[in-house]
């Protein structure tokens, strides 16, 4: 716990927010990606099992 306590406050103040917008954007493009990829999946396992 320390280590990792002691890890996250010095990458902190080095944390812009420019950098901070660009990894919500990806995060969120990610799981919708992953939402559709998950939901086209489903309806394709649904199809080849009838």
């Amino acid at each position: 716990m320390g280590t990792a306590g002691g890890t996250f406050l010095s990458i902190v103040p080095n944390i812009q927010s420019e950098d901070i917008v660009k990894t919500v954007i990806l995060a969120t493009v990610g799981a919708v990606v992953s939402f559709m990829i998950s939901l086209l999946l489903k309806s394709l396992n649904k199809k080849h099992k009838k």
